[in-house]
């Protein structure tokens, strides 16, 4: 995990990019409220009862949102590199989560603390489209998964989450790929196996 930290300048950079343009002010804004924070293999991002207060930001790594249910983890959610996670109903009513949030790879990632971003924003008008770009597109890969969970077959959700999240699939052990597919291991040995003869 050493050298792991990168300039915020370049984080900042990275995300205005990605979400909205920004003047060089906006920019000394943005990264002045970035939190870098890093996290070992099997590490706990965040645990159920505790309050998720960031919206984070994975540079580098690999983790996943699951909650219990029944005794039983369900994944919610797998994140990777250059892509953003937070758990948004903790986050909005600053209410205890039950979602948990693990580290599945050493992990780096940047958390906008969500007071700060929403002071700034007020201030800074790109600023705000950043936020407002992040927030939708954290609703449309939820909606993206409860579609895929709610109209697809075993066969079409594995499909369709190796063109998504490519990295994902390879990376992310198959218990958990299952677990988010909505689909036992068993099933989904025999979708890929069958993905792999076509």
């Amino acid at each position: 995990m050493k050298d792991l930290i990168i300039n915020t300048r370049d984080i900042a950079r990275e995300l205005a990019r990605k979400y909205s343009t920004m003047t060089h002010e906006e920019l000394d804004v943005l990264e002045s409220i970035l939190v870098p924070m890093k996290f070992a293999k099997g590490e706990m991002i965040l645990r159920e009862g505790e309050v998720c207060k960031h919206i984070y930001y994975i540079e580098r790594g690999l983790i996943r949102q699951f909650y219990f249910k029944h005794g039983k983890q369900i994944t919610e959610h797998l994140g990777e590199d250059h892509t953003i996670f937070m758990c948004i109903e903790s986050l909005f009513r600053e209410e205890p989560t039950h979602i948990q949030v693990e580290a599945l790879e050493p992990t780096l990632v940047y958390g906008l603390p969500k007071h700060k971003l929403e002071e700034v924003a007020i201030r800074n008008v790109n600023i705000q489209m950043l936020y407002r770009k992040i927030l939708e597109e954290s609703l449309i890969i939820s909606q993206v998964h409860a579609d895929l969970v709610r109209f697809e077959t075993a066969q079409a959700r594995y499909k369709m989450m190796c063109k998504l999240w490519p990295q994902v699939v390879l990376r992310a052990p198959l218990v958990y790929i299952a677990s988010y597919l909505q689909m036992t291991p068993e099933t989904l040995s025999r979708v890929r196996a069958a993905a792999l003869l076509e």
